[in-house]
């Protein structure tokens, strides 16, 4: 026992250390190497000018992916529908940057710095940001802060499910339900009171919602399979990988590779993509973040479904009122057994 006990501390001695140190890595690394990677950009105005612009551009080595647009107006409609995050105009005035704070206010002052230093000697670049970011949050902070709170929403309430005892069908309507709520808190708090968001109030409530259903999803599903591990495994996926890679907070092409590419398959950056395109785009590019939302949502599940019969047969809820009801009866047959002698 004492041998058992000595390895169990040893373990704990050596292991926890060693978690703490990969979440640290997941959390910091990232962000020590933010840099623009093929960020995708527009470049407007007459072809020679265009192309010159578009040349001086390739010149950064990978930073930008650069597509040439014949008008300012294409341009713009380009931002407005999140094909790219900004554009360089060469007009008849000097140069000017179209930017778009609302899609991320570090890659509007990147694109705005990176005018300046293409503009010819002398003259400063006109910057106009066509999506602006709201005027209570003009630096995105205060969206970059409602990844955390989504990431652990997910946990909470899947991991909240898992331990009440709820089982299949029972714990799916405990899930959508929780999610809807989420959605609706989360409205009402951003929107309603913060004002850092600027979109239809339904749609925010139902991005918020479908990320906290994929994430709880992925917990309970994990866990009805897995067990308690399967918490454990839900909350790598939602908050040691989803909030360090979901890029919300600057933008997917600003981290290393593949990082950027990976938060985007996972609840949380997906979901922060949805909220943004809702909240400040017309909902513009917001298919391809609910179709992750709803791929995890519908994976995770199906896992709570199937995984009900698993961990039926283990005993796992019944168990313990089993044992309540077999020791007065094993006592009883003790008690009979002691008159008989």
């Amino acid at each position: 026992m004492l041998e058992v006990r000595n390895r169990k501390t040893v373990a704990a001695i050596v292991l926890i250390p060693v978690v703490i140190a990969l979440a640290v890595m997941a959390f910091v690394w990232p962000n020590a190497r933010l840099q623009p990677r093929e960020l995708p950009v527009g470049v407007a105005g007459p072809p020679n000018a265009a192309a010159q612009l578009a040349q001086r551009l390739g010149e950064h080595g990978g930073a930008f992916d650069v597509t040439t647009y014949a008008t300012e107006d294409a341009a713009r409609t380009a931002i407005e529908e999140r094909d790219v995050y900004g554009a360089f105009v060469a007009t008849p005035e000097g140069p000017k940057v179209l930017t778009a704070s609302a899609a991320s206010p570090v890659v509007a002052q990147l694109l705005t710095a990176a005018a300046a230093e293409n503009a010819p000697s002398g003259a400063r670049p006109v910057v106009d940001d066509v999506v602006a970011a709201p005027e209570e949050d003009p630096r995105g902070s205060a969206f970059g802060s409602s990844v955390l709170p989504l990431a652990l929403a997910g946990v909470i309430s899947g991991a909240g499910v898992t331990l009440l005892g709820l089982r299949g069908s029972r714990a799916v309507v405990a899930l959508v339900g929780a999610a809807c709520g989420i959605g609706l808190v989360g409205a009402a708090i951003t929107d309603s009171w913060l004002g850092v968001l600027d979109g239809t109030w339904w749609a925010e409530a139902g991005a918020f919602a479908l990320t906290a259903l994929a994430g709880s999803a992925v917990v309970a599903g994990f866990a009805a399979v897995l067990g308690t591990a399967g918490i454990g495994l839900g909350a790598v996926i939602n908050v040691f990988l989803g909030n360090p890679f979901s890029g919300v907070t600057t933008a997917p092409e600003m981290l290393p590779e593949p990082v950027g590419m990976l938060g985007q398959w996972l609840p949380v950056g997906s979901g922060g993509q949805l909220l943004r395109s809702v909240a400040f785009f017309d909902g513009n590019a917001a298919s391809g973040p609910a179709l992750t939302l709803g791929a995890w949502t519908l994976a995770g599940l199906c896992l709570v479904l199937l995984g009900r019969g698993r961990r039926g047969g283990t005993g796992a809820a019944e168990g313990p009122g089993e044992a309540v009801e077999a020791r007065p009866a094993m006592a009883g047959q003790s008690a009979a057994g002691q008159r008989g002698q």
